[in-house]
This record gives structure tokens, C-alpha cells and sequence, in this order.
């Protein structure tokens, strides 16, 4: 009786299994949904684009790289493998309109590249909630004046000092002459408050210690924060990304006039990309290396992110376009952002009375430490520390909103019965499981880990996953039929359109691919963090981390050939499946009729088939 009186809004089996569909009236897809507009996907895909590498690692490598003469190999890289490979992969998504696995039904006997994106893109989410759990945790901390890392307090020790060097004297008295004196490196504020307050870091990963509550809570709200924004899929995510895609421009540019005012920024910009650029740097194989490197990294080539938000696209929208347009704003991002790290580092640089380049670090040194203790030299410096990790947590959030999708969307394009009435439950579900992932690397060794899974998983792996994907589309699928597909969608285009990614999808790109991924795997050196060694267990930790993801490839093909009918096991499974095609009917054409695939499957199980003519029927 009591419960047939309840409001049936307040029954949770109601909530969870009579949800709306993520579809609206106006879709093109009225099955899986598609953005409300373009404008939402063009931020969706810039917010995925762009994450923290823009902002802590582009500074530091055009620095280190030769300053302005760094952008010569950057750009040359972007043209000549990001462009292509994000046009590659966008419309690679958006013909099909499917998620990372199903759309290697084009390359069946390569599906397990997909598994493996979806895999890499699931652990790489661990961390990067950790990371956002960081952002959260010191712009809370930012609610402080002065701001807590601005001086040694109670929690430091007798190492930190808040001048760079402390001088001691080998006796007791100043009449001792100035060669018997020895400078003693010490700590900053803000870096014994990022190790010992923020972490609680361990001695090394052999000592996990406890979860760290603060950053356990941050964690939680992290987690609490992507779910609701996808609680709807791309149709809640598409609204949210209007805000969160554009707040961090507002802040670079924010931090950039204010650093620009300041005194010594124009010594931080002439060491970032002024006149103490160097050109003999290009001269140097490394500087290319890794130009090519971070090029195709900050577009998130390779994880299945790109082809899970393309896939959301009306049929005939212009990727082409849209591709020019993320590629060079993830750039341009990642220059201006320089402009605002360096102006602010000069002015520390100033103050300390040391050279630029002594206060530059990259990675979680630049964001958590030597920023921090910049901005805490700034008058009204919780204002601007605020603001500054209010941009980080955006910067992560978008980047996480488009690694949840892919693992969502793939379940649902597996079994959209079973899931489709259940979204919200399914994206709950995913964030609970990211979050319980991420408590190890919350306890006081969680640093380790988080530098364990980046060295490992969110690196040289990638390149091989970019790789394969190269050959499957272009070498096995062939790439003259890929350009056919996309003229489905765009219209005809001349020779000579394709004359330049034809170059860059068969040679150009591949060729670069492979060196850069020789070249990382010869010159590898097991992982540290700062001055702390990993064990050798947590080591082959990480080797099985990497085999883990590569593994599904070899096995996911070596099952496919043994459930496959013989002799024809390979032809069949280098030809597209029946189910590869556009998503809907009316996009379908002569060429993906139904007839006319019953007509190509039949040929791939003839034994008799010459493979020259059907491979040169479909180039």
C-alpha cells in the first residue's frame, strides 16, 4: 500500500530503466543521437585536444628546444602527421558513426587495435582524475591569504627556505674567507608543500602508507563532477563543454596581461621564445623528435577519443574543416599559454635575482611548485592561484569527459539494448569504477603510481596503436577506398586535393611514426620521480601494463582466424564486414547496398578468388 502511494518520480528502478534517450527530436541518427550543433563539438573536440600537456609541457619543450626556433619543427610536425592523422581518425569515426571497437568492423582481423584504445583510455583516465583531484585540492587551498605555500610554516622542515641557496660557513665566525664558503641546496616553500602537505608523499612506491583523505574527497568530487556532466551522454557533456572549453582561454589571457605587467617578464618571454632563441638547435635529430612527439600527443592521436566524438556527427558535416580548425587552436593554445607560464616565471626569476631557466620545470614541477611559488609573489596572489588551477581542473575535466565517453559509448554500440535504457546508470557505474581505480594513487605513494602509468601506458604505446592504425585503414582497408568513403560524405574531390594526404597517410606520416617510436624505445630509460627510483617490481609493472594493451592485438586476430572458416581465414578477415557501412540506409548508396554486400562477402569465401582482382576492384 505504502508504496503504490509513493510518486512514481521517486522510485529508483523507475530512474535507472525509463530514462529519456540521449535523442532529440531534430537528430539525424535517431538511434545513437548526435550534438544539438556544431558548436558543440567543435568545443567538445578543442577541450579534448587540449589538456595539461598544453599547458605544462609545450612551454618547457619550446624552451628547452631553441625558444622561437622550436615552432619551425613543431608546425612542420603539425602539418605533416597531426593534421593528417586527426583528419584520418575523424572521418574514419564519422563514416561509421560507431565507437573505437566497432569501427574496426573495416579491419576485422585488426579490431583489437580498438580494444586496446578503449583499454589505454580507461587506465590513462585513472590518473588523469588523480590529476584533477590536485587541481581541485590546491585551488581549495587557494581560499587562503597569504596563500599557504608562500612561506615555511609548521609542516615544513629544516630544509626549506623560502631564498633559493642558504650560505653556511665552515666556522663559526665571518671573518672566514669566501672560498671556504658552501652553498646548500634547499627546498621551497611550495615544494615541501606539494611533497609533504598536498601528497604526503612516501619514500618511494615500495611504501604505499595510507589513502590521503583530502585528496581521497577531491578524488570523489572529481568523479562526482564528469558523471553529472555525462549523465546524458554528449547531450548534457555538449552544454557543459560551453563553459569549460572556454573558461581557460579567459584565464591564459587573464594571467597573461597580468604577468606581462610585471617586472622581469620580458626576460621569461625572451627565454621562451624571444631573442635568446637558437636556431642551430634545428640542426639537432632530438629537437624534431620531440616536436613530432608533442605534436601528436596534445591531439590525443591514437586513444579513440577522436573517433568517438566524430561519431556523433551528422553524416555529411565537414570534417575536413572542422579538423583544420581543432588542430591549429590546440596549437595556438599551447604557444599562448607559453606567453602567460614565462611572463609570470620571469617575474619569480626577478625575484629570486637567478637566470630563467633555473626556476623553469615541466610536468607536475611547473603546475603544483614552481607556478604556485610564482603566483604567490604576486599582490592579491589567491586571486590569481585560484584562477590558475580553476583552469587546470576545466583543462582536465574536458579531456575526461571525452576518455569517459569512449568507454561508454563502446558498451552502449555493443549492447545498445541492454544499456541504452540505462545510460545514466552505465556513466555512474564507469566513474565509480575510475574512482576506486584511483585510490592507490591517492595513499602517500600515489605519485609513483600516477608517474608509473603515464611512462608506461600514455606514451610510447600510443605510437604503436597510431601505427596499426595507419596500416589497417590505408594498406589493408586501402586507403583509395577510404578516400571514396569521405568523398561520401564531403562530395568529389580532385586529384590533386588528395595528392597531399595520400603522401602523408602512406609515407609521411607511417615513416615518422616508426622513427619516433624506434628512437623512444632504444633510448628508454626506466621511469623515476625526481631523484626516487622505482623497484624492479614496480617495473615489470609497468612492462605488463604496456603488454597488456598491446597483447589484445595479436590475440583478438589470432581468435578471429580460428573461428573463421579455412582456407579463406586472412582474405576474409582483411575485407570490411557486412556490417561496415554508414550507419543509417539513406547514406548507404550503391556502394554499401545491401545487395552489393551480400555480392562481396560471397566472393571473400570463395576459395577459387583471385585476391590482385578483389583488391584492385575496391582501390
Amino acid at each position: 500500500y505504502y508504496y503504490i502511494a509513493l510518486p512514481k518520480c521517486l522510485s529508483f528502478e523507475t530512474f535507472f530503466n525509463e530514462q529519456d534517450p540521449p535523442v532529440d527530436d531534430g537528430d539525424e541518427n535517431t538511434e545513437r543521437g548526435n550534438w544539438a550543433s556544431k558548436k558543440e563539438y567543435i568545443l567538445s573536440t578543442i577541450g579534448y585536444a587540449v589538456g595539461l600537456g598544453n599547458i605544462w609541457r609545450f612551454p618547457y619543450l619550446a624552451y628547452k628546444n631553441g625558444g622561437g626556433a622550436f615552432l619551425i619543427p613543431y608546425f612542420v610536425m603539425l602539418v605533416v602527421t597531426g593534421i593528417p592523422l586527426f583528419f584520418l581518425e575523424s572521418a574514419f569515426g564519422q563514416f561509421c558513426s560507431q565507437g573505437p571497437i566497432n569501427i574496426w568492423r573495416a579491419v576485422p582481423i585488426l579490431q583489437g587495435v580498438g580494444i586496446a584504445m578503449v583499454i589505454v583510455t580507461l587506465i590513462v583516465s585513472v590518473y588523469y582524475n588523480v590529476i584533477i583531484a590536485y587541481s581541485l585540492y590546491y585551488m581549495f587551498a587557494s581560499f587562503q591569504s597569504p596563500l599557504p605555500w608562500s612561506s615555511c610554516l609548521s609542516w615544513a622542515d629544516g630544509n626549506c627556505s623560502s631564498v633559493p641557496t642558504v650560505a653556511n660557513w665552515t666556522q663559526g665566525n665571518s671573518s672566514c674567507p669566501s672560498s671556504n664558503m658552501i652553498t646548500v641546496p634547499v627546498q621551497s616553500p611550495s615544494e615541501q608543500y606539494w611533497n609533504r602537505v598536498a601528497l604526503q608523499r612516501s619514500s618511494g612506491l615500495d611504501e604505499t602508507g595510507p589513502v590521503v583523505w583530502h585528496l581521497a574527497l577531491c578524488l570523489l568530487l572529481s568523479s562526482m563532477l564528469v558523471a553529472a556532466a555525462l549523465s546524458k551522454g554528449i547531450k548534457s557533456s555538449g552544454k557543459v563543454v560551453y563553459f569549460t572549453a572556454t573558461f581557460p582561454y579567459v584565464v591564459i589571457l587573464i594571467l597573461l596581461i597580468r604577468g606581462a605587467t610585471l617586472e622581469g617578464a620580458r626576460d621569461g618571454i625572451e627565454f621562451y621564445i624571444g631573442s635568446q632563441s637558437n636556431l642551430t638547435k634545428l640542426t639537432e635529430a632530438q629537437v624534431w623528435k620531440d616536436a613530432a612527439t608533442q605534436t601528436f600527443y596534445s591531439l590525443s592521436i591514437g586513444w579513440g577519443g577522436v573517433m568517438t566524438l566524430a561519431s556523433y556527427n551528422n553524416f555529411h558535416n565537414n570534417v575536413f574543416k572542422d579538423s583544420f580548425v581543432v588542430t591549429l587552436t590546440n596549437a595556438g593554445t599551447s604557444v599562448l599559454a607559453g606567453f602567460a607560464i614565462f611572463s609570470i616565471l620571469g617575474h619569480m626569476a626577478h625575484i629570486y635575482k637567478m637566470p630563467v631557466g633555473e626556476v623553469v620545470k615541466e610536468g607536475f614541477g611547473l603546475a603544483f611548485i614552481a607556478y604556485p611559488d610564482a603566483l604567490s609573489k604576486l599582490p592579491i596572489s589567491p586571486l590569481w592561484s585560484i584562477l590558475f588551477f580553476f583552469m587546470l581542473l576545466t583543462v582536465g575535466l574536458d579531456s575526461q569527459f571525452a576518455g569517459i565517453e569512449v568507454v561508454t559509448t563502446c558498451l552502449l554500440d555493443a549492447f545498445p539494448k541492454v544499456f541504452k535504457p540505462k545510460r545514466t546508470l552505465l556513466t555512474l557505474t564507469t566513474c565509480s569504477v575510475l574512482y576506486f581505480l584511483g585510490l592507490p594513487c591517492v595513499t602517500r605513494a600515489g605519485i609513483y603510481w600516477v608517474t608509473l602509468i603515464d611512462q608506461f601506458v600514455a606514451s610510447w604505446v600510443l605510437l604503436f596503436l597510431a601505427l596499426f592504425e595507419i596500416i589497417g585503414v590505408c594498406y589493408i582497408y586501402g586507403g583509395n577506398r577510404f578516400i571514396k568513403d569521405i568523398e561520401m560524405m564531403l562530395g568529389n574531390k580532385s586529384f590533386t586535393f588528395w595528392l597531399w594526404w595520400r603522401a602523408c597517410w602512406f609515407f609521411l606520416s607511417p615513416c615518422i611514426i616508426v622513427v619516433i617510436l624506434v628512437w623512444s624505445l632504444m633510448t628508454f630509460t626506466p621511469p623515476s620521480y625526481e631523484a626516487v627510483q622505482f623497484p624492479d617490481w614496480g617495473l615489470a609493472l609497468g612492462w605488463c601494463m604496456a603488454v597488456f594493451v598491446l597483447l589484445w592485438i595479436p590475440v583478438v586476430a589470432v581468435y578471429k582466424m580460428l573461428i573463421s572458416n579455412f582456407p579463406q581465414r586472412v582474405k576474409s578477415l582483411c575485407a570490411p564486414a557486412k556490417e561496415w557501412h554508414p550507419y543509417l540506409d539513406i547514406h548507404r548508396g550503391e556502394r554499401y547496398s545491401e545487395e552489393r554486400c551480400r555480392n562481396r562477402m560471397t566472393s571473400w569465401t570463395k576459395p577459387d578468388v583471385n585476391v590482385n582482382v578483389i583488391s584492385s576492384s575496391w582501390l
